[in-house]
């Protein structure tokens, strides 16, 4: 499969498995999907991918961890536990696929990475239920409500870190990162009215999510330690694990971050102040080439992440 395009690799599952509407419709955009916020959103993500990246590990997995139903189909297939680095790397390299600036063109892979998440849980969802572990009682395995969190993790949920930390996020740039993400969440199966038209909406659903399945969990917890020892084991930075865990809990707030037992100080005012300072005079920096940018920051992500090389 190494040097085809996703289109290539779309049109070798669609000869493999004919008649499955998902697999058949997998590279066409809704139609209610517009290119110019698209590309308006992945010029944003070009912009801010770096701390976008670091807020997934910070703030959106942990974030989706608290859902304990949802969370337990991770729990059980001991992926995140057991391989943690592998497995975070994929989630990384989804990422950047699919908010690439040319992502969604002929030569983009964002077709391919959706299609091969929708199948991987489409199988995860099916071995789940056939396994003797699953408890009906907590609904079924990678459910739309599921999905529908998970997408406002990565998308609204970065938004608000964003904004926690300081960088200035026009109301313009949101609209377009949070649509590109609804493209996503609906190539990815998502139901149509789990795609919330407008922030407001968003808002809205992840309040309702949040109500409905935020609980303290062991394995939530047990989820989260091993996402805090990769972060602190890849740690490259001057930032004590005090530090990094206080940013973590400021950024998920006591609340959730005591049900997840992130058990850390809370971060000194004056280290949260300068955070805030120097990525407010970011935001106001001129904007270079985005394309430029999003190709270079992905190359050096992968020079530091051999496990990225790997698959590539």
């Amino acid at each position: 499969m190494v040097g085809k395009s996703g289109f290539e690799h779309l049109k070798s599952l669609k000869d493999a498995f004919p008649g499955f509407d998902f697999i058949d419709k997998a590279n066409s955009l809704p139609k209610w999907a517009q290119p110019r916020l698209m590309k308006a959103g992945a010029s944003f993500y070009s912009r801010h991918s770096e701390i976008i990246m670091s807020l997934l590990g910070l703030l959106s997995l942990p974030y989706c961890y608290t859902a304990a139903n949802g969370a337990m189909v991770l729990y059980l297939s001991e992926l995140i536990r057991k391989q943690t680095t592998k497995r975070l790397y994929d989630t990384a390299i989804f990422v950047w696929e699919v908010m690439g600036p040319d992502a969604f063109s002929k030569d983009g892979k964002a077709y391919d990475e959706i299609l091969k998440v929708r199948i991987m849980h489409a199988a995860v969802r099916y071995y789940t239920l056939q396994s003797d572990k699953w408890d009906n009682s907590w609904g079924v395995p990678i459910n739309e409500e599921d999905m529908a969190g998970t997408n406002l993790s990565f998308s609204l949920i970065v938004i608000r870190g964003l904004r926690m930390l300081g960088y200035n996020v026009s109301h313009e740039d949101q609209a377009a990162f949070m649509h590109i993400w609804a493209v996503v969440g609906s190539l990815s199966g998502l139901d149509q009215d789990l795609i919330p038209e407008n922030s407001k909406r968003a808002h809205q659903l992840d309040s309702i999510i949040k109500q409905r399945q935020f609980q303290v969990s062991k394995h939530g917890q047990e989820l989260t330690q091993s996402l805090t020892n990769h972060i602190l084991a890849v740690n490259k930075s001057k930032a004590t694990a005090n530090d990094i865990l206080g940013l973590m809990r400021y950024l998920l707030g006591k609340e959730i971050a005591d049900m997840l037992a992130i058990d850390a100080p809370e971060l000194p005012a004056y280290k949260l102040t300068l955070i805030k300072t120097l990525n407010l005079l970011k935001s106001f920096k001129p904007q270079g080439d985005s394309k430029q940018s999003y190709y270079k920051a992905y190359a050096a992500f992968k020079m530091q992440n051999p496990e990225v090389s790997k698959r590539n």
